[in-house]
């Protein structure tokens, strides 16, 4: 029998997230940089990826069951089908960095019972994004078990907690269980016996929950330090070593069955707990979390002017989104506008970045919005300043240097008081300095090719709101 794994086609995203010390800004040009296409839709692990062992390693702390996975293990206990979704960033949707291993795993606990994985990773997101696009990406496919990774993602609480809230609505027999991923800096802070920081603040809200979690770093950490794990490498081999990982962040197939195991451990601990808790949902912990996000198709709610295009995306240069957007509204000529009125907090853009991207204006409420950097740490999200403000700009620039010779998905947020608002976004006709953006190492197509980047371009995949559209 062949068990059918379902991706959501998936390409990366970069992880720009302001006001964040030295280390999270590499690893967020880490990310960045592994972004290089979208994964297969349909992918066979039980006929491809060889079996983990969950190893001997012992720590009480690496598993919480609090009320534990009981829907899922009942299900499959009785023979039922079951769908297994992850979500997360770029580790989730790696096809070697945890995921087939831990869900052939599943399937090995459970010969007999049919199985197929959805794969809502997407490549240098938060939970700010991954809010927006649950029911789009996951929630649609009607998982009986998430697993949640964004830990090396800004692990951004209050879009956590929105993620939860949206699942436990949507069906509150869906089981969740969070998975901490690691950067080198948390093997130090594991091995003291403390939790990393911003790990402490997402068991706040599995507590909250009664979530299961599990840390995928422990045994890593007890490795690293008996010298038998190599965090980071380019070699092929090592001797008496396991190599975890190319960039410090996401694990080659060694360092994935290592995050793997740690997930087996865990679901052989989960499933001594059967008994089903209240599904009742606790008041929010967080006041101002991320359930009331959503993404939109274009022209589902916006209308636009004249200038724009619909793309049919599975036959376009950017057939690699489909998974993400079955079309795309493109705009070449500046002045192309489009205009959408909620009742919310917040809006923004899912799009796609590339060599002959343009320069937006925004249009709130009548008036022209120049926009600064919210300083809102883990998330990417600006806000409305003084016209007047320096550190604001007047209009929101959608090429960078991740942008060079190639298409990458992105993502912009822009806050706003709760209320009913009214949105126009322009296509400008002022253009930025390509050649300053890209710096003196990739300069050789653009050098070779300046026709294809001197161009003001916009492709318009999804709105995101958090609220309601009118």
């Amino acid at each position: 029998m062949k068990h059918y794994f379902i991706l959501v086609l998936c390409m990366g995203m970069s992880l720009e997230i302001a006001a964040q010390h030295k280390e999270e800004a590499e690893r967020a040009k880490l990310v960045a940089l592994s972004q290089a296409g979208a994964s297969p839709l349909y992918f066979y692990p039980a006929d491809t990826v060889p079996l983990i062992a969950p190893g001997n390693f012992n720590n009480p702390a690496e598993c919480t069951v609090r009320n534990g996975a009981p829907h899922f293990f009942q299900k499959v206990s009785s023979g039922k089908p079951v769908t297994i979704g992850f979500i997360g960033g770029s580790i989730t949707q790696g096809n070697q960095c945890y995921r087939p291993q831990a869900t052939r795993y599943i399937q090995a606990m459970y010969p007999s019972v049919t199985m197929k994985g959805i794969n809502a990773g997407v490549s240098g997101t938060g939970t700010d994004l991954g809010a927006c696009r649950l029911r789009d990406q996951l929630l649609q496919y009607h998982p009986d078990l998430v697993f949640v990774e964004f830990a090396v993602n800004g692990a951004y609480t209050d879009g956590m907690e929105g993620i939860v809230r949206q699942i436990r609505k949507y069906d509150p027999t869906i089981d969740i269980c969070f998975i901490y991923t690691i950067h080198n800096e948390h093997t130090k802070i594991y091995l003291e016996g403390s939790i990393p920081e911003n790990i402490q603040g997402l068991e706040k809200i599995a507590d909250h929950y009664q979530l299961p979690s599990i840390h995928l770093g422990m045994e890593i950490s007890v490795l690293v330090k008996e010298g038998k794990v190599e965090w980071k490498s380019d070699s092929t081999a090592i001797p008496g070593k396991i190599i975890f990982s190319r960039d410090g962040i996401h694990p080659i197939t060694a360092g994935g069955n290592l995050y793997a195991a740690a997930i087996a451990r865990g679901m052989n601990k989960l499933k001594q707990h059967t008994a089903i808790s209240s599904t009742a949902l606790p008041a929010p912990l967080i006041a101002n979390n991320w359930e009331d996000a959503g993404m939109y198709a274009p022209q589902d709610i916006a209308a636009f002017s004249a200038g724009w295009s619909r793309v049919n995306t599975a036959n376009s240069p950017q057939k690699q989104f489909t998974g993400w957007f079955p079309y795309i509204m493109k705009a070449t000529q500046p002045g192309a506008s489009f205009t959408f009125k909620f009742n919310g907090s917040m809006f923004g853009i899912f799009d796609i970045g590339g060599p002959e991207m343009g320069q937006l204006e925004v249009i709130v409420d009548g008036k022209p919005a120049r926009l600064a950097d919210a300083g809102v740490k883990g998330a990417r999200q600006l806000k409305i300043v003084n016209a007047t403000d320096p550190n604001g700009s007047n209009l929101i620039n959608r090429f960078n240097n991740f942008c060079n010779n190639r298409y990458r998905g992105q993502y912009e947020f822009i806050s706003l008081t709760p209320g009913i608002h009214t949105v126009t976004i322009r296509l400008s006709s002022e253009k930025v300095d390509k050649v300053k953006i890209l710096g003196d190492k990739q300069l050789e197509d653009i050098t070779r090719n300046p026709a294809k980047y001197d161009k003001t371009t916009v492709y318009i995949g999804k709105i995101l709101l958090r609220g309601k559209p009118l």
